[in-house]
């Protein structure tokens, strides 16, 4: 916990630095051409014991003040689709912005879309086959389940079972911590269905979460009728991409792309890969989902987008909005590209 804590507070003065700097036009090269950002969770603060997963989730308000944030910046905002003839293009216009969505959460639709429909701003929302068929599930937010309950928990993390502690919130942050770890390190579909079978031990139903928290076929087909509104694909399972063999990586690629194109009418040309990092973004990976037909696939690597990224739109930088740091200015901050420069991101 206070290794999260000083991690967080080491953030925070680097982003109101990044702030500072960018208000007094410094390092202004850092900015590039644009950025897409990253969005998860949508919707209300719901307060919990051990909210492990709260980097994921930002407030509708906090989502108007960046979009708001960034008009008086200057940026303009397109979708992601339109992003490699723009960087093609060679145009010094105002910078732009994308966003995106991870994973298909209702709050998207309840919360997201009447904030990018009172600015007009497009945005992409990531389908994940499992997840929105029911066939799969959210290990992350069974995983927060489990540690905000009482007692301690026992897990096999794949080399025998350990017992974890949930007596403080240190501890409840250590386990989720570990398990984490254990089920993205390992066989992670084994991994999951071990977490699952401990879940429904303790109460907790993982498929209905899964159904409480992700939009269906139905439901994302209305989305998709939107104008703003466009949707990509996000692999069947969100299983980390980068230890499967290439023909499963093939098949997790095509077939959510089948799914979107079944919900939609037309094939997605975008992609992200699940998690985004070393997991998932190899060059095997990236040259599959060329090779499946995406145009634009996005990782978590974080950085603002440059004219070079036209030579990597199979794996162009995104930008997180984390729930950690809802201010305006440090939207700013990030849009700059000033962090990343500093940091060598």
């Amino acid at each position: 916990m206070l290794k999260n804590q000083v991690k967080r507070a080491v953030i925070t003065g680097g982003l109101e630095a990044a702030y500072i700097l960018q208000s007094l036009r410094l390092l202004s090269g850092a900015r590039g051409r644009g950025a897409v950002f990253t969005l998860h969770h949508v919707r209300p603060y719901m307060p919990r014991q051990a909210p492990i997963n709260a980097h994921l989730e930002i407030t509708p308000e906090f989502l108007d003040m960046a979009i708001q944030s960034l008009k008086a910046d200057g940026y303009r905002f397109v979708r992601l689709e339109d992003v490699p003839q723009i960087l093609m293009s060679g145009s010094s216009d105002a910078p732009f912005a994308v966003f995106t969505l991870d994973d298909g959460f209702r709050d998207n639709a309840e919360h997201a879309l009447p904030v990018f429909q009172r600015h007009g701003v497009p945005f992409t929302v990531f389908v994940c086959k499992g997840f929105s068929e029911r066939t799969h599930v959210l290990w992350w937010e069974i995983l927060e389940k489990l540690v905000n309950q009482d007692g301690p928990l026992e897990f096999d993390s794949g080399d025998g079972m350990r017992r974890y502690p949930l007596g403080t919130l240190a501890e409840r942050y250590a386990a989720a911590s570990a398990i984490g770890q254990a089920i993205t390190s390992n066989d992670e579909a084994d991994a999951t269905a071990r977490l699952v079978s401990l879940a429904t031990e303790r109460g907790i139903d993982a498929g209905a979460l899964t159904k409480n928290l992700v939009m269906d076929a139905n439901e994302l087909r209305a989305l998709a009728a939107e104008p703003l509104a466009s949707l990509g694909a996000h692999t069947v399972s969100h299983r980390a991409l980068a230890v499967l063999a290439e023909n499963e990586v093939t098949s997790e690629l095509a077939d959510s792309a089948d799914y979107v194109a079944s919900i939609t009418g037309t094939r997605p040309t975008t992609f992200a890969y699940p998690y985004g990092d070393g997991r998932s973004v190899s060059d095997t990976t990236i040259a599959t989902a060329g090779g499946c037909g995406f145009d634009v696939a996005v990782t978590t690597r974080p950085g603002t987008l440059s004219a070079t990224d036209v030579n990597r739109v199979i794996a162009l930088p995104r930008i997180s909005l984390n729930g950690h740091f809802q201010k305006a200015r440090y939207v700013s901050a990030l849009a700059s590209g000033i962090p990343f420069k500093l940091t060598g991101g």
